[in-house]
């Protein structure tokens, strides 16, 4: 499938901060149009410089969007609108409800909102069920989920194809729930990572190294429950919940909840800075990029090999 034969090649990116940019040079990269507006004229004056980047990143061919000076001429002749606000449900209901009154009538509108639910940001809005949650994973450029949820199943799945169709792997909730799917499961990561540092069980740096050096290998290739799958051996998940199961429960009985005070997060700023041993953001963001795309360039391999055999 082509994106041309989902009918959505205007693109109008609303906001022009990190998540904008990577996703205009995805697009951008595919072969679609993109208008995009933010009314700090200081985002707008960099953001084609950044997007630039961006597609180095990607390997692609730099391709220039353009960008408009107000919302309402980015919004025109627009198909798909992204967008991409600060996380606050006011902020976003206004948006919104500008965005449909600006926008053509047949433009979908997607928030990259990576928490808030859909029912919240919609309220006053002219259409709601033309407005569907699309969050994708930071950076858009170089992670492939995308994470959707809308009233409206088929204007939904018209958007799974579209995804689909320049390369993204979108994933569609059945039900709405505050910090969607992939957020939910880093936060709970998240959460046990602080309360193991605070309870001085580990540094940072090995703390990290845990999650990197083990699971996190398995887990570009196999999700949680693939993962239990095969680590019931022969039997499959079956084994494991039947023998493994309880020894989960014991575990669960143990997870804590850290104490969000100044000292953790001393603890937290200390320990990331003694693990990045005074390697710059600009540094540390090229390396993450670089890797990233190398596990996109091996996966993708593997795909190949696995489709000719």
């Amino acid at each position: 499938m082509s994106h041309q034969g989902v009918g959505m090649k205007n693109i109008a990116m609303i906001g022009c901060g990190t998540i904008g940019i990577s996703w205009t040079a995805y697009f951008l990269s595919r072969g679609l149009h993109v208008t995009a507006f933010d009314p700090d004229a200081t985002a707008r004056t960099s953001f084609a410089q950044r997007v630039a980047e961006d597609m180095r990143a990607l390997g692609a061919d730099t391709r220039t969007p353009v960008v408009a000076p107000t919302l309402a001429e980015a919004l025109q002749g627009a198909e798909l609108v992204v967008e991409n606000a600060p996380e606050s449900v006011a902020l976003k209901q206004q948006l919104l409800a500008d965005i449909q009154q600006a926008a053509p009538s047949q433009a979908l509108v997607v928030s990259s909102t990576s928490s808030l639910k859909h029912s919240d940001i919609t309220q006053g809005v002219p259409a709601p069920e033309r407005i569907i949650i699309a969050h994708p994973f930071n950076p858009p450029h170089l992670v492939p989920l995308v994470e959707l949820f809308g009233p409206d199943t088929e204007l939904v799945q018209r958007l799974v194809d579209f995804y689909r169709s320049i390369g993204k792997q979108p994933v569609m909730l059945r039900k709405e729930m505050i910090g969607h799917i992939a957020n939910r499961l880093s936060s709970a990561l998240w959460r046990e990572a602080l309360y193991l540092l605070q309870e001085g069980v580990a540094s940072v740096e090995d703390i990290d190294l845990a999650v990197t050096a083990g699971p996190g290998l398995r887990w570009a290739i196999q999700g949680p429950f693939l993962t239990y799958h095969l680590g019931g051996g022969q039997g499959g998940i079956r084994h494991y919940l039947e023998h493994l199961g309880p020894s989960q429960e014991y575990r669960w009985a143990s997870l804590g909840q850290p104490t969000m005070n100044d000292e953790l997060y001393e603890q937290v700023i200390h320990g990331v800075e003694s693990a990045t041993q005074g390697q710059s953001l600009p540094d540390l963001f090229s390396e993450r990029d670089r890797q990233l795309t190398a596990i996109q360039q091996a996966l993708a391999i593997n795909v190949k090999q696995e489709e000719t055999l």
